[in-house]
């Protein structure tokens, strides 16, 4: 299947790109980063791409020495920034496959990993987790590090970037990298076992940009802000891709407690982040001003349009034309409340298997539970379970170094089985009902698909985050986390408002669905505890086990909401 035609040579590769703009926009700021304190530093695209060819230079010497072979692999292990989209370029440039790690990962994924995918080279780059991953990195790996990384990364006699730039001549021809050639692996996040190695080409690159502009169309002095694990496919091709090929300004976030200055300073063109994310920012609005104050004033017809600008310019979105959300359900009054803003934030759909490209809503024809019709060059249809079935030119090579797994999801036919079990409206837009591995049978022998009813509870303003269970119980019921700003509020009165959410929530469900209560947790799911993933899904199976002991106490308990701190 061959990707749509678009006004770019078909021979448009990602390194070309980033070639054609040294060329024809080498003053143009590429890629701004936060070094501390309020500072940042802007490299143009001739010095980003000139401090990439240094370093490509330098590993292909390198690679020469130690008799590495083609297409050998090179990882990166770094939060996002400038050097993290430079080291992706050096290694294509040196001939390699680029190996991105998560910079939340433990030490025995990243030596799982790496020993994977037999990489002979890392960059140590921005990390706030380092103490956590550094025992998972061999004595025989040539690492790397810049200015940014850890301290005890840099003192470990490593080459710094910096050092490599100023001591190596830039490689003058790169060499070229054909449509077929492997670019990456990327690993999955890993919600459940050792994660899979997912192969893709320079020309699943340029079949994603392509695709992607048919809707997103390409803006002059378009701006990112870079958040987001790079390590993840939807930053990738979001941002990475999106700006190799487009000529986009990326700003990266400096750190979690300046996210907001970050954003406000970025005032993004396009903007993509999990549902978690867009609820957080709504929860920030709404403790400056509670909502039943805000949706009397939104009423007013002069007040109202000015408050909802003041809004979308304290959060940075004034600028902002396509806004997007994804890797699990938007809650439809969330998506509502943006919109009322004037801001329309479309869900989109896609995993790192077909390169996060196959559905996305359309500006102005969304239809608010689903993610959209397949995207230009996509077909989809259901199996005979309801699981949905993806073909696309951005479908992944195969799983690195596993056949049995690659052949599981991907027909010789070119069919992705993605593992989401949807339903296909009248205009092709796709819902997503759950996930066939996520379906468990209650007590009375009864399916529940979790996903869909963790979307309805997701639209209490309170709850940050929550997870259905109930296998082998009579009726399902709910963990939920509170956002940080709900322990503020008298437990009585978030307990009624919480049961009053219950009741309409079950209002809209089939008896075998409805939850018996609602368990609140004390604990924060995070990253760091490995109850999410680095993109924030929440561990089910980790959830359910750590909560498991007290799932009958619960129970017993007989209450709409139970709190999970009592005795």
């Amino acid at each position: 299947m061959n990707a749509p035609e678009t006004s770019t040579p078909v021979t448009d590769l990602p390194l070309q790109r980033a070639l054609h703009w040294e060329k024809t926009r080498p003053h143009q700021v590429f890629l701004t980063q936060p070094m501390g304190g309020g500072v940042t530093r802007d490299y143009t695209f001739a010095q980003a791409i000139g401090e990439a060819r240094s370093v490509a230079a330098w590993l292909k010497a390198e690679g020469q020495r130690r008799g590495w072979p083609e297409q050998t692999c090179i990882a990166i292990m770094s939060k996002n920034c400038a050097h993290w989209i430079m080291c992706d370029l050096a290694i294509w440039m040196a001939g390699y496959v680029s190996v991105p790690l998560y910079p939340t990962l433990t030490a025995q994924t990243v030596k799982q990993i790496l020993d994977h995918s037999e990489a002979k080279a890392l960059f140590v780059g921005k990390l706030d987790d380092w103490h956590q991953m550094k025992g998972g990195i061999g004595g025989d790996l040539l690492c790397f590090t810049c200015t940014l990384s850890p301290d005890d990364a840099k003192h470990r006699g490593w080459r710094d970037w910096d050092d490599i730039v100023a001591k190596t001549p830039p490689l003058k021809d790169v060499p070229d990298r054909g449509a077929d050639e492997l670019a990456t692996i990327i690993y999955t996040s890993g919600t459940t076992g050792m994660p899979k190695g997912v192969m893709h080409t320079f020309g699943t690159f340029r079949a994603a940009v392509q695709i992607g502009s048919h809707i997103w169309k390409p803006a002059e002095g378009g701006r990112m802000l870079s958040h987001l694990p790079l390590s993840h496919v939807a930053e990738r091709v979001g941002v990475e891709a999106f700006g190799l090929y487009h000529a986009y300004r990326i700003f990266f976030a400096e750190a979690i407690d300046t996210f907001a200055r970050d954003l406000r300073a970025a005032r993004p063109t396009t903007f993509m982040t999990v549902p978690r994310l867009w609820a957080k920012f709504q929860q920030g609005v709404y403790s400056k001003m509670p909502k039943e104050r805000l949706d009397f004033l939104f009423k007013l017809p002069v007040i109202g349009g000015v408050m909802k600008k003041k809004i979308l310019a304290g959060l940075g979105f004034d600028q902002c034309v396509i806004a997007l959300g994804g890797a699990a359900p938007m809650p439809p009054s969330m998506l509502d409340w943006y919109r009322s803003l004037g801001l329309e934030l479309l869900e989109a759909y896609g995993m790192t298997e077909n390169f996060a490209v196959s559905h996305c809503n359309r500006p102005g024809a969304a239809r608010v539970g689903y993610v959209g019709a397949p995207q230009v060059g996509v077909e989809c249809k259901l199996s005979e379970i309801g699981e949905v079935l993806v073909r696309s030119p951005c479908n992944m090579v195969g799983y690195y170094k596993d056949a049995e797994k690659t052949r599981e999801v991907l027909s010789e036919d070119g069919w992705l089985k993605t593992g989401d079990l949807g339903e296909i409206d009248e205009q092709g837009r796709l819902r997503i009902t759950g996930r066939a591995k996520e379906l468990f049978k209650t007590s009375k022998g009864k399916y529940v698909a979790p996903a869909p009813i963790e979307n309805k509870l997701s639209a209490h303003p309170k709850i940050e985050a929550c997870c259905v269970t109930g296998v082998n119980f009579a009726q399902p019921f709910a963990m939920v986390m509170l956002a940080p700003d709900a322990a503020k509020a008298p437990r009585e009165e978030l307990g009624s408002s919480l049961a009053q959410h219950l009741e309409q929530v079950n209002a809209g469900l089939d008896p075998h669905e409805q939850l018996d209560f609602l368990a609140v947790v004390t604990e924060q799911w995070t990253v760091e505890n490995g109850f999410i993933t680095p993109t924030l899904k929440i561990k089910r199976n980790v959830v359910e086990k750590h909560y498991e002991p007290r799932f009958e106490a619960w129970k017993k308990a007989k209450q709409a909401v139970v709190w999970g701190d009592a005795p």
